[in-house]
């Protein structure tokens, strides 16, 4: 019996030496409690700690990274990882979990260095970020989010994504939610296979538990941390420097002993020479707005007879922007312009180029297939694209390719699952305003119990 408690003792102590420090709390009101200690200013928050708040309580933490986390009432959080590798963000892992209620989370410096690494997960979704301030609600049935600046990658616990996971959970079911899109937010509800875009219609996590007047405001485009804002506000707040301010009026003015009246001398004419020469003005030069982002994709693994039409080491090493990587086609983005995605209005392209091939299970066989009739269409309001195109393999089989799914802010194609009706391949792709319009998308689709296909093609947008 001795030997079992030093057992459980000595895991105890080792569980509670492994966890590290995550942040302070920098303001508590009303109830609020870490673990099991009052939410007092001051109080150190360690990883793993159940962070609560009352009806009234309101509870913020500045992390170790000069990140903010803020609990609002009725909510139940914990910072389930918090650590940072200054000197190699790739080893940086942060984790945060919203139980239940409203928080809001303001990425520190290390989250900007490693987004790759950054998870926040509520009982139904996880959530990425693209360095950024966000706000979300969350029960065990639904998750809303909102963002303040930058941008989230929002997922539905399905197929790959699971809460034990790290890092955003990227791909056909998860979207995309930015700042630009005012007045919108992502919503997640449990079974969902990815998330809706809506208007918050008193339902976001601002109208369900609103922020405290001295809850730091967003700086959209601020390269300064919202916590150390916290703590300027705080502090403002607590010397009533501002109520002083605010309350202290005008100094009356003070009676002055009359001046000795002005005696002006008279002021000899004015002599008017010739006009001068008009002073002629250097025009401004102003620079050409960057061209848009171009379209590069191809297939980088030779095939037979066929070599390979992308060099894939090049572009991974340029700098160009991977966009999608799908067997052996790829898409990048060379730099320019960003796109952008109009708010309303729908727009067809028209099939410019294309390759495909079959190829076997067995890998005896690789062949080439022709694809006809292509079809696009974007609907930029709903933020959703359909396309579709006949297939011909060389032995003369026809088959109808389709899909389905969304448009994320950057011009981003993300298909629905191929299982999915009537979606029936995979797709990833990208719009770009090269040449007036244009987007270019790869595929893979199961053809039978011994073949796959997999290709390419590139749209132009219809004149």
């Amino acid at each position: 019996m001795l030997r079992q408690l030093l057992i459980i003792s000595s895991l105890a102590f080792a569980a509670t030496a492994h966890a590290a420090e995550a942040g302070k709390v920098i303001f508590a009101a009303g109830q609020a409690q870490v673990a099991d200690k009052a939410g007092a200013e001051g109080t150190s928050v360690q990883e793993g700690e159940l962070l609560m708040t009352g009806k009234d309580g309101f509870l913020y933490v500045k992390t170790i990274d000069n990140g903010l986390f803020v609990l609002r009432p009725n909510t139940k959080a914990r910072i389930v990882a918090y650590h940072v590798d200054a000197k190699n963000p790739a080893n940086t892992r942060i984790k945060l979990e919203l139980i239940s209620g409203v928080a809001r989370s303001k990425s520190g410096e290390a989250v900007k260095q490693a987004r790759q690494n950054f998870r926040f997960n509520t009982p139904v979704a996880a959530i990425g970020v693209r360095g950024t301030d966000f706000t979300v609600y969350a029960d065990q049935e639904t998750a809303r989010v909102t963002v303040l600046t930058g941008g989230v990658v929002v997922s539905g616990f399905a197929g790959s994504c699971n809460p034990e996971g790290g890092g955003p959970c990227e791909g056909a079911a998860s979207r995309e939610l930015f700042a630009a899109q005012r007045g919108q937010l992502l919503q997640v509800k449990r079974g969902d296979t990815a998330p809706q875009l809506l208007q918050s219609n008193g339902n976001g996590p601002d109208q369900v538990s609103p922020p405290r007047a001295d809850e730091p405001v967003a700086k959209s485009g601020g390269s300064g941390s919202s916590s150390n804002t916290a703590a300027s506000i705080l502090d403002a707040r607590k010397s009533n420097t501002f109520e002083k301010l605010v309350n202290q009026g005008p100094t009356p003015a003070q009676p002055q002993p009359p001046k000795d009246p002005i005696v002006t001398p008279p002021i000899d004419p004015v002599v008017v020479g010739p006009t001068p020469d008009p002073i002629e003005q250097t025009p401004v030069e102003v620079p050409p707005p960057p061209p848009p982002k171009e379209l590069v994709w191809g297939r980088w693994q030779g095939i037979a007879a066929a070599p390979a039409t992308l060099n894939l080491e090049e572009q991974l090493g340029s700098v160009n922007t991977k966009v999608a990587l799908m067997r052996n086609y790829a898409i990048f983005l060379t730099p320019g312009a960003d796109y952008v995605v109009p708010e309303r209005g729908s727009v067809g392209f028209n099939l410019k180029a294309s390759e495909a091939y079959v190829y076997s299970d067995t890998g005896s066989l690789t062949t080439k297939a022709d694809i006809t009739n292509g079809t696009l269409t974007v609907d930029f309001g709903a933020r959703t694209f359909k396309t579709g195109f006949d297939l011909t393999t060389s032995s003369g089989e026809l088959f109808k390719m389709y899909s389905e799914g969304g448009v994320g802010n950057s011009g981003r194609l993300f298909g629905n699952e191929s299982w999915r009706n009537p979606t029936n391949m995979n797709v990833e792709g990208q719009l770009s305003g090269e040449n007036g319009g244009a987007a270019a998308y790869i595929f893979e689709r199961r053809l039978d119990g011994g073949r796959t296909v997999n290709g390419g093609t590139y749209w132009g947008v219809q004149k």
